[in-house]
């Protein structure tokens, strides 16, 4: 009996200790569950609002960071520069609407991704870049990489001159609410960039995992509206105006705010510019449809917008180029033109003109808000035949110029052609992604667009490198859409990571090189003010032109590659890189002709010694 006892307080105690690990394990799994880290955090918070995609490039500031994001649905997509990265994260926001997501590293990896993030907040493209840094107990040591010398630990202020707010974690408490913060911000109002600094050791510090839902975003948001006393003066502007015009920009590129603006202005009969972000977001083929106003603008459309009486300006900066260096000889006077600026953004408003009537509203619920009211007020509709005559009369001269010079049989190829067989080969919902140089001004003022396609380009910074990398993320974004990197050569060497990113990813972007060993652009300007260019050619020893093999880097990379050889190759390889829907590269020798600027630029006076 006395064995039997021992043996049984022996099967309790074994039941005990069972039982007491098992509820140490069940303890241990309670405290895992609610102490996590900062990085767990911060993706359990991106998951929450969408987010599929983070772009960017690892370091040791970060890596806790991409742990994290290894153990969730959200793919990281890997870059081999960061600039590459942050140009596809804002051809992504672009594509999407949605702020894009660029992870980078402490000193160098977040300086490098200076140049994209700066584009991005210039086209007001929401982007939220999330650098790691030093960690907080070595601040102002100068630990390796640390942004020092004349401040310590001060890599913010790299960024604040063109962010919407840049926020440094010095608690990771803090963690959730900034990154909503800067969230919510880039996307708000009018979007941009912002910065979330984060001191390395914040995503390894524990959080619990329930921080991730205090901080939520707002589940509605209003926007400011345009009075009812304010709507009626700026309907009988228009519905009184002898010769109006409206002048849009990119910032009106919501589906619905363009369907009422065509309704309004064929109602009214108002002539429509556009600036240089907004190229395709009316079809090339309207009939009330001017171009583009300023340098690249035709000198029909710059006469007619200096002799206009009301002008209604859409979300629009009256950029220098579309401006012509604000001079009133050439494009825009006010006054005696009477400028109504609708904009988002109150600093915008009277920025470069005075107004007449200055909305500081959205533009899609301002356009509305027209429309209804001049249903209310039964406005009748105009008609201005001879004004629709004499723009169909330009334009058509404009396109007929740009075939002839399209049909051209020369090699190297002209612009034009290049232009054309693009044109003639893809699809009409094809979204070019350009870079600077004739692939963006040339196609903005010379490529007839249907509103069904899609025209992205670097407006604010004009960044040479953009489309390669843009392109990527825009295909992320639309894998279905035929998506087409429309550069130079210089745009292509700046970007050559884009490539194996393309490959790895098998994204079927079409990168289009019009390939003049130069860069062709600020040679032509040189060369007309200067007689010469000097500086602004690719040569080799013996100054002859040098260009690499672009289709062979392609290929090098898992890309397939076409060098275009003669003058009918480049239609052909354009076809054939559809129907594959594999990345390519195709490498077109292009003649150096200058883009046909008809307006007026202030730089051309300051080479020539004129500074007023």
């Amino acid at each position: 009996m006395g064995d039997r006892a021992v043996t049984a307080d022996a099967d309790r105690s074994a039941e005990t200790t069972e039982t007491d690990r098992e509820q140490t394990e069940m303890t241990a799994d309670n405290a895992a569950a609610a102490a996590t880290t900062g990085a767990h955090v911060v993706v359990r918070q991106l998951e929450q609002w969408g987010v599929t995609h983070v772009f960017g490039l690892c370091g040791h500031t970060n890596i806790a960071l991409l742990d994290a994001l290894g153990h969730s649905d959200i793919e990281f997509v890997v870059f081999r520069h960061e600039q590459t990265a942050a140009h596809a994260a804002d051809g992504y926001a672009r594509a999407t609407g949605k702020p894009g997501v660029v992870v980078v590293h402490v000193g160098p990896g977040m300086m490098n991704a200076v140049t994209g993030a700066a584009t991005a907040a210039l086209d007001s493209v929401p982007l939220v870049v999330i650098s790691g840094d030093v960690p907080s107990y070595y601040r102002g040591r100068h630990p390796h990489q640390e942004v020092n010398l004349h401040a310590d630990a001060d890599q913010t202020g790299i960024y604040k001159p063109f962010v919407k707010r840049a926020w440094d974690v010095a608690r990771v408490e803090d963690l959730p609410r900034f990154l909503e913060r800067a969230w919510w911000t880039a996307s708000s109002g009018r979007p941009g960039a912002t910065l979330l600094n984060v001191p390395m050791d914040m995503f390894s510090r524990e959080l619990p995992i329930e921080a991730a839902s205090r901080s939520v975003l707002p589940g509605s948001t209003s926007v400011p509206s345009v009075d009812e006393a304010t709507l009626d003066q700026v309907v009988d502007l228009l519905a009184s105006a002898q010769r109006p015009l409206v002048y849009v920009g990119g910032g009106a590129r919501d589906p619905e705010a363009r369907d009422a603006l065509l309704r309004i202005a064929e109602h009214l009969d108002l002539p429509i510019v556009h600036s240089l972000m907004a190229k395709g977001l009316i079809s090339d083929d309207h009939p009330l449809l001017l171009g583009m106003p300023g340098f690249w603008g035709l000198e029909f459309t710059n006469t007619y917008a200096r002799n206009a009486d009301v002008v209604l300006a859409l979300a629009t900066r009256f950029a220098e180029t579309d401006a012509s260096s604000w001079d009133p000889a050439y494009t825009w006077q006010f006054p005696p033109t009477k400028l109504v600026q609708v904009d988002l953004d109150p600093a915008e408003i009277g920025r470069n003109y005075p107004v007449e009537v200055g909305v500081v509203a959205d533009v899609g619920q301002t356009l509305s808000a027209i429309e209804r009211r001049l249903r209310e007020r039964d406005v009748a509709p105009v008609d201005r035949p001879e004004l629709r005559d004499q723009i169909d009369r330009t334009r058509s001269a404009l396109w007929a110029e740009t075939a002839d010079r399209g049909a051209a049989e020369d090699f190297p190829l002209k612009p034009e052609r290049i232009l054309r067989d693009l044109r003639e080969a893809m699809p009409a919902d094809t979204v070019l992604v350009t870079d600077v140089g004739w692939n963006k001004n040339g196609v903005a003022q010379r490529y007839p667009m249907r509103d069904v396609g899609r025209f992205i380009t670097p407006g604010g910074a004009s960044t040479m490198g953009f489309g390669p990398a843009a392109a990527l993320g825009v295909q992320l974004a639309w894998p279905d859409r035929p998506v087409v990197a429309l550069v130079g050569d210089g745009g292509m060497s700046a970007q050559l990571a884009a490539l194996p990113t393309a490959a790895e990813r098998d994204l079927p972007v079409i990168f289009v090189v019009m390939n003049n060993a130069a860069h062709g652009t600020i040679a032509d300007l040189q060369a007309s003010s200067y007689g010469a260019s000097y500086g602004c050619e690719f040569v080799d020893a013996d100054g002859r032109p040098a260009t690499p093999d672009f289709a062979a880097l392609g290929r090098a990379c898992g890309l397939d590659g076409y060098q275009i050889g003669e003058v009918g190759e480049l239609a052909s390889a354009l076809k054939a890189a559809l129907a594959a829907r594999r990345p390519a590269v195709i490498d077109v020798p292009m003649v150096n002709d200058p883009v046909p600027t008809p307006g007026h630029w202030n730089i051309n006076d300051i080479y020539r010694g004129r500074f007023d």
